[in-house]
């Protein structure tokens, strides 16, 4: 794709930006300036990738992935706002799942030790628990404000915090879980996967494509289920004092 072509491709953002303009939605400067930071994301990015494929050098490699868990971290801990070191937890969460997830593909052979293959995958993983994270801190606020006279009953008759947010906790993690699930059960039939799509247009055999997106898919699931029960624990202690006395997320 050459580069005229590459910018003709913002036209189809001035459609929706005209589409916003005419029925007054009020999101063309969102659009904007949403277009103009992701084409200077994406360039910067591309360039320092390039950087670090050429020189393969372990370092920046790791230096990589910290930025990529940093960001994540930062990005979920928003939807957090009111829990204590909420982003120390869950940049220790998605960093812990994205090492078991990755050493786990490269322990088993299943990736290659190669900048080109670990960073891409892991960006995929960390963006998976990134969402999961949000989604998890998101259902732990809104069940502990629903759930908050459950949780009072318990306490009063001699239930420990754990005890008294087994439910909630519970609730939480499994609502994670839910949007994986569900794209397992519709993969395919619904839309082509991303990495299955990019190998197929890169002229990989579609059986091949198939394998890798399985692999991903796979490894998707484990992250989540470990990523909501890491940071669900992780979490739900800060809805208590230590005489475990219900506080709530202000």
């Amino acid at each position: 794709m050459s580069i005229v072509t590459t910018l003709a491709t913002t036209g189809f953002v001035f459609i929706a930006m005209l589409l916003s303009l005419r029925l007054r939605l009020g999101l063309e400067r969102d659009m904007f300036t949403g277009t103009i930071r992701a084409m200077i994301q994406l360039v910067a990015v591309g360039y320092v990738l390039e950087f670090i494929f050429t020189s393969r050098h372990p370092l920046f490699i790791g230096c990589m992935l910290l930025v990529m868990v940093f960001v994540a971290a930062r990005s979920s801990a928003k939807r957090g706002r009111g829990v204590p070191h909420v982003f120390a937890r869950i940049f220790f969460t998605i960093a812990a799942v994205t090492a078991v997830t990755i050493g786990t593909m490269l322990g088993l052979d299943m990736i290659k030790w190669e900048p080109k293959s670990i960073i891409p995958v892991s960006g995929m993983v960390i963006g998976n628990c990134m969402i999961v994270s949000s989604l998890l801190l998101n259902q732990m606020r809104e069940r502990s404000a629903s759930m908050r006279e459950e949780i009072l009953v318990a306490l009063s008759l001699g239930a420990t915090s754990r005890q008294a947010s087994e439910r909630l906790t519970r609730e939480a993690i499994r609502a994670g879980m839910i949007p994986i699930i569900d794209s397992m059960k519709t993969v395919g039939l619904v839309q082509l996967p991303g990495m299955m799509t990019g190998l197929i247009i890169a002229g990989t055999s579609p059986i091949e494509a198939v394998r890798y997106q399985l692999l991903i898919m796979f490894s998707f699931t484990a992250a989540s289920a470990l990523t909501s029960i890491i940071l669900g624990f992780l979490v739900y202690p800060t809805l208590f004092t230590r005489a475990h006395q219900y506080i709530g997320w202000k």
